[in-house]
């Protein structure tokens, strides 16, 4: 997984905030998108933004097919603009915006005994469909990590038992998280 520095951390916000102020107001993307160092390397990554406390919009990608710098770039003015349960971001919400980015560690296969609440986000997998909850779902709503499954597995769209389900695959992965509040936060 990525470790990124204090500026490097920094940079990936504003990167994230540049982006979706270019794409709410003038429909378009940053003219310059980072693509040395940190930012060319290739890791999944999410985007989570909060408006007032609320969630706003959170969209991503596990298996990464671009530089870090795109990765953020795309998965932003998504998640601002195209995740489906939400209206899209306006601009007069821009000021009251909290960007929050998730760089994820390998997906890696794990039995359900192993899951650790707070360390590890969980992928299932059945056939073509697939859920994915990051490490703070869990805590942020004091799931057991037998809830934490079948919550995961709800988001798949599959009933909430599938992950006993042989035909099931369920992977763990651990964040670096970047936000706002906290520029400083681990996984």
């Amino acid at each position: 997984m990525l470790c990124l520095s204090e500026a490097e951390r920094r940079a990936a916000l504003e990167l994230a905030r540049q982006a979706i102020r270019e794409a709410v107001s003038h429909r378009g993307l940053p003219d310059v998108i980072p693509s040395d160092g940190v930012f060319s390397e290739r890791c999944g990554v999410f985007v989570t933004l909060h408006v007032e406390g609320r969630l706003q919009g959170c969209i991503g990608v596990t298996e990464p097919s671009e530089p870090l710098g795109q990765a953020i770039v795309r998965c932003s003015v998504s998640a601002a603009l195209e995740d489906p349960r939400f209206t899209p971001l306006k601009e007069s919400q821009l000021e009251e915006l909290n960007v929050e980015i998730s760089l994820l560690s390998a997906l890696t296969p794990i039995v359900p005994e192993a899951i650790e609440i707070g360390r590890h986000g969980l992928l299932v997998v059945n056939h073509g469909q697939r859920g994915l909850l990051l490490p703070k779902v869990a805590t942020e709503h004091r799931l057991t990590r037998e809830q934490f499954l079948e919550e995961t597995c709800r988001k798949a769209g599959l009933p909430r038992g599938a992950w006993k389900d042989a035909d099931t695959r369920i992977f763990g992965f651990s964040c670096e998280v970047i936000s706002d509040d906290s520029p400083a936060a681990g996984d």
